[in-house]
């Protein structure tokens, strides 16, 4: 049975690299993180049983906005095995991993983690990055809140919109080491809007990141 957990394999293959970085986006690089050029989709929000009691409904809503639940739901139906609260655990690990990947310039990190055309955005910020001789010093300090912003599926193909409220110490260095944006010591609140896409009962469990966007 296939659990929607956002990027269950991520957590295997990658967790030995990136485990150790939560993360945001290219906003420390004095500029908003690279994504495709079209319009994004609108966040979604967290736990597991949409349908429960009143009273784990109630605790379930403080992550999963209301415009969530019934793409969740058609989620659910489509994929029986669909977590929510996996899913959006596994999203806060695939947050801090693609940033992670994305500061360190991990091109086949990233490759894991997106879909093709947000990856190659990701590869030509990396790319114009290295050619100016820059290099991020960046560390996550605390990812404060993941919410279910939306949800949706279309045929088999699911999309879940999360949003994150990060904190996140940045600094992008010249070659020499000399800082020339940012500040080690001083956290600076992040607000990203993710979208994680996957088709229903296909052969791979992993969600992919398929759009980012700020809040």
């Amino acid at each position: 049975m296939l659990y929607v957990v956002l990027l269950a394999m991520v957590a295997g293959f990658l967790a030995l690299r990136l485990y150790s970085v939560l993360g945001k986006r290219t906003g420390h690089e004095q500029q908003p993180l690279p994504r495709p050029a079209e319009e994004r989709i609108a966040p979604l929000s967290v736990p597991r049983t949409v349908d429960a009691a009143p009273e784990v409904r109630e605790a379930a809503s403080r992550n999963i906005d209301l415009r969530a639940e019934a793409g969740l739901r058609s989620i659910v139906a489509g994929e029986p095995g669909f977590d929510v609260a996996r899913f959006l655990e596994g999203a806060q690990a695939a947050y801090r991993m693609t940033l992670e990947a994305y500061w360190k310039g991990d091109e086949e990190a990233l490759s894991f983690l997106a879909q093709d055309e947000v990856r190659d955005a990701f590869v030509s910020a990396i790319e114009e990055r290295r050619a100016a001789g820059h290099v991020l010093d960046n560390r996550l300090v605390s990812i404060e809140r993941a919410v279910i912003a939306d949800a949706s599926l279309n045929g088999r193909e699911a999309r879940i919109t999360v949003n994150f409220d990060a904190d996140i110490a940045a600094v992008t260095r010249d070659a020499d080491g000399a800082v020339v944006a940012g500040s080690v010591t001083d956290a600076v609140e992040t607000h990203d809007v993710w979208t994680f896409a996957r088709t229903l009962k296909s052969s791979d469990p992993n969600w992919k990141l398929a759009d980012t966007d700020e809040a």
